[in-house]
């Protein structure tokens, strides 16, 4: 196994190569998890790996709440498959709030303050009623509690964490809130070892090949947490070795074969970027820096040919989309005709007419 079949089995895993799910609800559930900073671009993540979906298809299906935006997992914004939701909080955000005490104490919310941030969020929020985020704050405000610089987010970031609220639908391009007990049937819980080895084996099942560190680092998970996950869903899984590490693959009668010459657009934040801890196998170290300018958390979208981070790419959106590709190396004709498929396919996503250039 080199570094471009690893590159292409991820493709194929992952849902990329060839739509994995008929519905958004049925590709969020198998990726176990999709990252959801960059709410446009998670739109397209979910609708290329989905057979023929446009951006209002997989908004209809928050609306139909059948896959949610939460943070569920390393304190960072998912969407997660409306059944996934309330497990996943159990096992994952435990941890991620003990370490926030020390922010929470720097930001001078006390318990107490963060029991009345609670009771009057579910109090503006009882009866079914969907508020844009800024609005939230403002009763906040309006009860002397503060939500200037980072406290207002802090707060509606701890009681989402807590199962007390998640963003609803967009409401004329402003993100909401509902009250998480009230948008989403009541579940049953999930003990601890099943939930590891159920994030385990979706996970590799979605993103192998992958290794042990790669999905402790996606899931936020202790090491030896995440080699339970492993061990619980070992029966799902086969493990390959290559260059002194392990991989893990979801075990198949024939590997996968995506086709090599194909292209990709890829919305920052994608998985096949962000899904891992180590992206060698995908990605140059020397050209990392344009995927993550300035080192500051934001990844650009990106091109991907032939199993491998071959650029970045934007968007200019006005009655028309322009994407200016921007390669590492001047795309040739035959990489250019490979993205021709993908530049048509956001087209029919975005239901908008879409040019390219380099």
């Amino acid at each position: 196994m080199t570094f471009m079949h690893i590159g292409l089995e991820r493709l194929a895993n992952l849902g990329i190569a060839a739509a994995n799910g008929a519905t958004p609800a049925q590709v969020v559930s198998r990726l176990g998890a999709m990252q959801a900073q960059d709410y446009p671009g998670a739109l397209w993540s979910i609708g290329l790996r989905t057979a023929n979906a446009t951006e209002a298809d997989v908004e209809h299906a928050i609306r139909e709440r059948q896959i949610v935006r939460t943070w569920p997992m390393r304190g960072t914004l998912h969407f997660v498959a409306a059944p996934d939701v309330r497990w996943m909080l159990a096992l994952l955000t435990p941890r991620i709030l003990a370490n926030a005490r020390r922010r929470a104490v720097r930001l001078e919310l006390d318990a107490k303050t963060l029991a009345r941030c609670e009771k009057l969020v579910v109090q503006a929020l009882a009866g079914g009623r969907i508020m844009p985020r800024e609005l939230l704050l403002a009763r906040l405000e309006q009860a002397k509690i503060s939500t200037a610089g980072s406290r207002g987010y802090h707060i509606l970031w701890r009681l989402a964490q807590q199962g007390v609220i998640c963003f609803g639908p967009r409401e004329a391009k402003q993100h909401t809130f509902v009250l998480l007990d009230e948008w989403l049937p009541a579940a049953k819980p999930v003990e601890r070892e099943v939930g590891l080895a159920e994030l385990a084996r979706r996970y590799v099942t979605s993103h192998g090949p992958a290794t042990l560190a790669d999905f402790a680092g996606w899931a936020g998970l202790r090491a030896a947490d995440a080699r339970d996950g492993v061990d619980g869903a070992a029966s799902a899984l086969e493990r390959v070795a290559m260059n002194n590490k392990v991989y893990w693959l979801p075990r198949r009668t024939a590997p996968a074969t995506p086709a090599v010459a194909q292209g990709h657009l890829l919305p920052g934040f994608d998985e096949f970027v962000l899904g891992y801890k180590d992206r060698e196998a995908v990605l140059e170290a020397r050209h990392a820096a344009k995927i993550i300018p300035g080192n500051n958390g934001m990844f650009m979208p990106t091109i991907a040919v032939a199993g491998r981070i071959a650029g970045t790419w934007q968007r200019t959106l006005k009655k028309s989309v322009t994407i200016q590709l921007m390669p590492f190396q001047r795309l040739t004709r035959a990489h250019r005709l490979a993205l021709t498929p993908a530049v048509e396919r956001y087209a029919r996503f975005l239901g908008m007419p879409v040019k390219w250039e380099e």
